[in-house]
């Protein structure tokens, strides 16, 4: 049997005049107690009708009822029910309305003595707090009502009530009866709708009325409004506090969470942008020096155009330097009629007007740039934007609160860089490791073997006078043999050295390449004289412009990548040699063969120091590993590049790598004489190196 209309509603329809005040929490609180202890301090036996929101607010006032009902027995307290407050006839009677009755966003207390008499009728503006809301939240609660001592519209308002009663507890019927009967009867109800419709409202009206029988409580309400209009406005400072400090710290913990810059960012960009409430808020990496930027971390509200991976001008961004130049933030209020950016583009005396045109493309109305910066270094810039309608006025804590997370970010990406660099690190610091095992296994390996040999060789020819010459010359054969190698892999070591550590001085000159090409062949050749070679086709003709390189040197490339082919491919199988001029400024050599290939995923690794496909001691094929190593710092000592191509395992090989053109060369004739070419043959100034 719930009620929507409000008893408030009822009692302004029979006192059309009357307007409702404004009253918080708090001021209800102390005019209810200023009521309730009227009550105990007289010596009437008063008609009293409280009616709470909830059974809550009841169990804070219960004890004060108690000793009010030992004045009066016409006590009525109605509350919805939450937990074990129910229909009750006890001390005084209590009335459990339904959730849904509109008494549950109502504060009523009517008191009624034959001396005096006196109600407080109050609606909620709005919905009923929450049970989780702070005491301070509460007592800002707000209510619209009336408060007054006048007699009659007490009279009318506890008529409203006992009928509310009377539908929620029928049995008090002749209670509520003997109640009329005693504080309003009949004729006077009558009498007071008659009289209070005719009388003007502001002769009714508690803050005007010149008949208030308790001044001081009319002037300790005013006092407790003004104080809860200044409570207010505290806690809306302290929200805004309070809200930058969560926006700040759900930021830096959402960075923490990774060291990868762009979660980094993206992060900060979403957090930002939403807890603001910016049309657009966007994020990018920038210095000082650069021309432009990449948009790649945006925020943007529904219906607003997206500029992710648009290119964004900053040399010719007027208000991009500003911000550099003054090491924090700048806000434009509105971009269409700011002065700045008109004075900023009759200064710069721009082509074309960047900022316009940023302003028109982007939609941007309002404008706020933080720059990201740490310990003075520009690391990237914070943009937002506001679209409209209207121009947005940025409040210096929203400034405070960007220039905030904008700092965190900059620490953010300092960690990230800092952990980026540890790991390059830690992977060099592997790939030394991993060089120190190798050169240990290696040179172990490769040291061991031929100096047994050697030993070996020399102890039998220093033992046995009586060994045959054949004997001896293979004995003698075997130990030089092995003295050579142990000779190469040494030279090896010094050569790759010398690369490295960039003391090698480079002889560049105009050289023949089909030339160099030939004499790498006649070194490989020598070298594998006593051993079978797969067929070797040199496709490199003498219709090529001359290049420019140490031809020592680059002899030195092609014959390693030459002997390395030819290592790895059977006798049966192919090497080629080829030129080709894929661009004006380099010819690119190819080095193919038909050997056993090379996995996909170690075309890159075959060219670091010491790699061995088979392993340092499980490898079919002899060597150190150091031949790629040497040709890659050779190629990219005259600025070229070296990479490798294969299918796979025995799908063979091609290693390719650039030189340069000789630009200053006059076109050759057809019919010309060959250069005897001195630079091929090494100088007395370097060290001399075996092939």
């Amino acid at each position: 049997m719930s009620r929507s209309k409000s008893v408030l509603t009822q009692l302004l329809q029979l006192l059309p005049h009357w307007r409702p005040q404004m009253y918080f929490k708090a001021s209800l609180t102390a005019l209810s107690h200023a009521m309730e202890d009227q009550v105990l301090a007289g010596s009437d036996e008063p008609l009293v009708i409280a009616s709470f929101q909830r059974e809550r607010f009841y169990r804070q006032e219960a004890q004060r009822y108690r000793r009010i009902a030992q004045k009066s027995e016409q006590v009525y307290v109605l509350a919805a029910p939450e937990t074990n407050f129910k229909n009750c006839s006890d001390v005084y009677e209590t009335i459990a309305f339904e959730p849904t009755d509109s008494l549950t966003q109502e504060w009523h207390l009517i008191v009624i003595g034959l001396n005096y008499a006196s109600c407080l009728i109050c609606q909620e503006r709005t919905a009923a707090a929450k049970e989780e809301t702070s005491s301070a939240m509460d007592n800002s609660r707000r209510f619209e009502g009336i408060w007054t001592f006048d007699r009659q519209v007490s009279q009318q308002a506890a008529n409203i009530v006992l009928e509310r009663i009377q539908d929620y507890r029928p049995e008090l019927k002749s209670k509520i009866q003997q109640a009329r009967q005693i504080y309003l009867p009949s004729e006077v109800l009558a009498q007071n709708v008659q009289q209070l419709q005719s009388e003007e409202a502001d002769n009714r009206n508690w803050d005007t009325s010149n008949n208030n029988p308790d001044p001081f409580v009319q002037r300790l309400v005013t006092y407790l409004q003004a104080g809860q209009y200044k409570l207010i406005k505290a806690n809306h400072s302290l929200a805004i506090k309070e809200h930058k400090e969560r926006l700040i710290n759900s930021v830096t913990t959402a960075i923490r969470r990774s060291l990868n810059p762009d979660e980094i960012l993206q992060v900060a960009v979403q957090k930002l942008g939403e807890g603001l409430e910016v049309c657009r808020c966007l994020v990018y990496r920038c210095q000082e020096t650069d021309a432009t930027a990449i948009i790649q971390h945006e925020f943007i509200n529904a219906g607003i155009s997206s500029i992710q991976g648009q290119t964004w001008p900053l040399k010719n961004n007027p208000l991009f330097k500003e911000v550099v130049a003054l090491r924090d933030a700048l806000t434009i209020d509105n971009a269409i009629s700011d002065p700045r950016i008109t004075k900023l583009l009759e200064q710069q005396n721009q082509p074309e007007d960047v900022l316009q045109t940023l302003v028109k493309s982007c939609s941007i109305l309002s404008w706020m740039l933080v720059p990201i910066l740490y310990q003075g270094r520009l690391m990237g810039m914070l943009e937002l934007h506001h679209c409209g309608p209207d121009p947005m006025l940025w409040k210096e804590e929203d400034v405070a609160l960007v220039n905030a997370i904008a700092t965190q970010i900059g620490v953010a990406l300092i960690q990230a860089e800092a952990y980026a660099n540890l790991q390059d690190l830690n992977e060099q610091l592997e790939a030394l490791d991993r060089t120190r095992s190798n050169l240990v296994a290696i040179t172990g390996h490769e040291l061991r073997t031929p100096l047994s040999t050697i030993q070996v060789c020399l102890e039998s020819l220093a033992t046995e006078p009586d060994m045959s010459p054949e004997l001896r010359q293979v004995m003698l054969s075997a130990a030089l043999q092995d003295a050579e190698r142990m000779r190469k892999l040494v030279q090896d070591f010094l050569t790759l050295s010398q690369l490295e550590s960039g003391r090698v001085q480079w002889n560049v000159e105009p050289l023949n390449l089909q030339e160099c090409v030939e004499l790498s062949l006649s070194n490989v050749r020598a070298r594998h004289k006593d051993n079978p070679l797969p067929q070797i086709e040199n496709l490199v003709t003498d219709e090529l412009p001359l290049i420019q390189a140490d031809g020592e040197w680059l002899v030195e490339v092609l014959a390693k990548l030459l002997d390395n082919a030819c290592k790895f491919t059977s006798q049966e199988g192919k090497v080629t040699i080829q030129v080709s001029r894929n661009s004006p400024e380099h010819l690119e050599v190819t080095v193919a063969d038909t050997g056993r290939g090379i996995e996909p995923k170690r075309l890159e690794t075959v060219f670091d120091r010491f790699y061995q496909e088979e392993g340092a001691l499980r490898r079919s094929a002899g060597g150190t590993g150091l031949g790629l190593a040497i040709s890659r710092q050779i190629v990219h000592g005259w600025g070229g590049q070296i990479w490798a191509e294969s299918l796979g395992k025995d799908h063979g090989s091609q290693f390719h790598f650039t030189v340069p053109i000789y630009l200053d060369q006059i076109p050759r004739q057809k019919e010309r004489q060959k250069p005897s070419s001195p630079s091929l043959s090494p100088k007395k100034s370097r060290p001399k190196r075996s092939n």
